[in-house]
């Protein structure tokens, strides 16, 4: 199944996405949350579909996050091989990982402010792992699954200045400016796609920058969530964003994102993302 939240921002609707058609989940619940995965929300979704309203206009409305306002977005850093190498860096033994703040998810087609006086603010398209249950020292990955409510597009934004020359060793400087976690536009159950095997790719105005597999990652999604169990607890609606494959500006290769430029993103069977950069208005 699919999941979305349509509307303005902060005014979403929660909807299920069947046969190209969004109906309506407010009569179910408030939002799609950590208290709605937490309660059994997406089976008791999948059983009211056949009584759902269909929402007019839906195709009309702003796509917003799928989840709202994840109490912990927990991002895994050089989690494909040859992006590594493209930094620098050679594959990790255990992963690295660093934190987001909630504040920074947006919806997948809104504008991104590029920070003030930013020279270098890349992308990263990353499979993004939803939280459904509490996950909290699992003995084995073979665990994991049973906590993962589903799957989504996501944009691990970075400032590389700030992440890397001005960080003091930790990089959340430069991945938490407002509007850098872009989301969606679907949470998609496990069942509809095989995580292990999805093809990732992003452009910037068109022009193709990367192009990858998840099957390429150093740590697969059932080795990640086992492995951050024994340090944190995975909360219902938090988001692991599992890392980015190489074709970055970090490269070398390509120009950091100016204001006018273009992001599309797209994962195998999640969908797709778009984001127009803009100047930040100090005002």
């Amino acid at each position: 199944m699919k999941f979305a939240r349509l509307g303005p921002a902060g005014q979403e609707r929660p909807v299920v996405i069947a046969d190209g058609k969004a109906y309506d989940l407010s009569g179910v619940t408030a939002d799609i949350d950590g208290a709605f995965l937490a309660g059994g929300g997406l089976d008791t979704a999948w059983q009211a579909v056949g009584d759902l309203p269909e929402l007019a206009g839906a195709e009309q409305l702003r796509t917003g996050s799928p989840v709202a306002r994840p109490g912990a977005i927990v991002c895994v850093g050089m989690n494909y091989a040859e992006h590594a190498a493209e930094s620098g860096a050679k594959p990790p033994e255990v992963p690295i990982i660093f934190l987001k703040t909630p504040n920074t998810v947006g919806g997948p087609d809104d504008r991104v402010a590029i920070p003030p006086g930013s020279e270098r603010t890349d992308w990263e398209v990353e499979l993004g792992v939803v939280i459904g249950k509490r996950a909290l020292y699992l003995d084995s990955p073979e665990q994991s699954m049973a906590h993962v409510a589903g799957f989504l597009v996501g944009n691990d934004l970075s400032e590389r200045r700030y992440q890397l020359e001005e960080s003091g060793g930790q990089w959340s400087k430069g991945k938490c400016a407002p509007g850098f976690s872009p989301l969606g536009p679907w949470l998609v159950t496990p069942d509809e796609v095989d995580h292990r095997n999805l093809r990732l790719r992003s452009w910037v105005n068109g022009e193709p920058r990367q192009d990858s597999n998840t099957k390429d990652m150093v740590f697969g999604v059932e080795y990640l969530v086992h492995n951050l169990s024994r340090y944190l607890a995975l909360e219902p609606g938090d988001v692991i964003l599992t890392g980015t494959p190489q074709g970055v500006a970090l490269s070398g290769r390509f120009p950091y994102l100016k204001a006018g430029d273009v992001v599309e993103l797209e994962i195998e069977g999640l969908g797709r993302q778009r984001q127009e950069f803009v100047a930040t208005d100090r005002a």
